[in-house]
């Protein structure tokens, strides 16, 4: 245990926690007995964030500026961060959490790991394991400066409450807005239509099309209802239009460390690989027997996708 404070970069939709930002304060718990969750706008749910590891709330508000900017995200973390002296700010491997991480590093000089698994403190300095080149090597690093900005994978571990927490104390802050967050003004915000199931970067459970489907995503979707999962395709399903560039999982699309993934139709490229080799258990649906993604696949099947999928479908409904 480190007594250090770590700070905690919490997401947050309509007054709720995002799952992964409470990941995070499982994580930092375990780390410090000093826990700082960053709370920016809004009114903070206390009791959940201190049930997760909370030691202190920091609500803050940004003056002068949209709080949903990065560049406002990333003034209300240097204001914390420069006050209660943290040697580790830990943010979710998101689209939004690396993008606020590599503004504050610029900022700050902090060194900064994405997509990391887990994280510790050795010989003085903070460590993080990563898988790299489409997992074929667990890396470690260490960041040497005073500052270490984690960016943890969704689900690298589960969040848990506390049996019995102890209240935080909760510090509400004005911090003044930066001249790149007052240079945007937000004219209106539209929610995204997300249906009935979850954020493909987020979620426990994914199943992906690739090629083999020929345009047919309604066995993948089927199956993925009955699992409750997200929806996530390769680069060629996207490119090819059947379905949209914003389900496209891969190094040049959406990373993902959901703990099922289901592959349908899907080779295993490289370039696929990388946004996904964080998965626990790999499933794989091929009529192909040499496809790549066998070789990494936890559990393989060897069949038409116009068979296997209604079957397997038809018999997880059953035990629902």
């Amino acid at each position: 245990m480190n007594d250090d404070a770590v700070v905690v970069l919490v997401d947050h939709a309509e007054g709720a926690a995002r799952p992964t930002s409470l990941e995070l304060l499982t994580v930092a718990r375990q780390l410090s007995r000093d826990v700082h969750a960053v709370w920016i706008g809004s009114t903070p749910p206390v009791d959940v964030l201190a049930a997760h590891g909370a030691g202190t709330v920091q609500r803050v508000d940004v003056e002068g500026a949209d709080p949903g900017l990065t560049a406002s995200v990333v003034d209300a973390l240097q204001a914390v961060l420069s006050d209660v002296g943290a040697s580790l700010l830990l943010v979710a491997s998101t689209f939004e959490g690396r993008e606020a991480a590599a503004r504050l590093a610029v900022r700050t000089g902090a060194g900064v790991v994405t997509g990391a698994s887990s994280v510790a403190f050795q010989d003085g300095r903070w460590v993080t394991r990563k898988s790299v080149l489409a997992g074929s090597w667990d890396t470690a690093c260490a960041a040497t400066g005073p500052l270490a900005v984690v960016a943890l994978a969704p689900h690298a571990v589960r969040a848990e409450a506390l049996p019995d927490p102890a209240p935080a104390r909760v510090v509400e802050r004005t911090v003044a807005a930066s001249a790149a967050a007052r240079a945007v003004t937000v004219v209106s915000r539209a929610h995204r239509p997300t249906g009935d199931r979850p954020p493909l970067a987020e979620a426990e459970v994914v199943v992906v099309g690739g090629r083999g489907v020929d345009g047919d995503f309604s066995g993948v979707e089927a199956l993925a209802d009955v699992l409750g999962a997200a929806v996530g395709a390769t680069r060629v399903a996207t490119d090819e239009g059947w379905i949209g560039h914003e389900a496209q999982v891969g190094q040049t699309g959406v990373t993902i460390s959901p703990r099922l993934y289901v592959g349908v139709g899907v080779s295993g490229a490289v370039h696929h690989r990388g946004g996904m080799d964080a998965a626990g258990t790999v499933v794989a649906i091929n009529n192909d027997p040499d496809a790549p993604i066998f070789e990494f696949a936890d559990y393989g099947v060897v069949g038409d996708l116009g068979e296997v999928l209604p079957a397997l479908t038809a018999a997880l409904r059953a035990r629902r």
